[in-house]
């Protein structure tokens, strides 16, 4: 599966769902590889971030230049695994884990505070003034006792926003 092969076999379909926790039945994955290979325009086995830019939602998406520094050159088991968070059937933790990701700038595991306003002023641009996100950072990371000077870790950054609802989910059309 290196190089985008012309179809999938049995085998590779396996491979990927085990890859994926089985977050995508065997149908979605077909689906999901024919989406793939149209994407993959050069058939080089992977999808540039040129390549991700081309799908309306994601270059909407007010976080896309995170998200391409996550997705950019993504072999197809990848792209799926990338994809899995998004299953309905993935947990909040799969979700969160995601999610901190996007938030953890320099992916060395820890989010900042600064980590947490530059994603947030992506997120309300000029909606929302820096004293004013300072305000609403400083009151959040406050109410569950944390200080600004506090790196959150995974589990922090879950105590935090996991109570709130989140709808992260794709629908993968299966012909």
């Amino acid at each position: 599966m290196g190089n985008a092969p012309s179809m999938l076999t049995q085998y590779d379909i396996e491979e990927v769902q085990e890859h994926c926790h089985y977050l995508f039945s065997q149908q979605e994955i077909v689906s999901l590889y024919k989406r793939f290979c149209q994407l993959d325009r050069n058939s080089k086995g992977f999808i540039s971030a040129d390549e991700f830019l081309s799908i309306p939602e994601f270059s909407l998406n007010p976080l896309s230049q995170r998200l391409l520094k996550m997705v950019d050159g993504l072999n197809f088991k990848d792209f799926v695994a990338f994809l899995s968070a998004f299953s309905p059937l993935a947990t909040a933790h799969q979700k969160m884990e995601l999610i901190f990701k996007v938030y953890d700038l320099d992916s060395k595991g820890r989010v900042t505070f600064n980590d947490l306003m530059e994603v947030l002023g992506d997120l309300t641009g000029s909606f929302m003034l820096e004293n004013q996100r300072e305000q609403v950072l400083s009151h959040v990371l406050e109410e569950a006792g944390y200080t600004r000077d506090t790196s959150l870790l995974l589990d922090d950054f879950i105590k935090i926003l996991g109570k709130s609802s989140m709808k992260m989910e794709v629908e993968v059309p299966v012909d």
